[in-house]
């Protein structure tokens, strides 16, 4: 069973990362807070921002779950 996973801006400002089918009043996932300047010069385009910043997190994650698989692997011995 997959997660549907959704990104929203509050009413705060703030841009959050939840599950889609989670209350309101839960804790997000991941919160991104931009000040009041970095708001208004991203205007309409800060939640295009945010899910960027998310998207670039997550490839890290993945990357670096990677690197720790193949390193893992290269320290196993093979037994046959």
């Amino acid at each position: 069973m997959s997660t549907l996973l959704e990104i929203t801006e509050l009413a705060n400002g703030d841009v959050v990362l939840r599950e889609a089918d989670t209350e309101a009043a839960e804790e997000p996932l991941v919160r991104i807070r931009f000040s009041n300047e970095v708001r208004d010069m991203l205007g309409r385009d800060l939640v295009g921002v945010a899910e960027a910043m998310i998207d670039a997190a997550t490839e890290f994650l993945e990357d670096e779950a990677v690197e720790v698989a193949q390193k893992e692997s290269e320290d196993s011995p093979i037994i046959h």
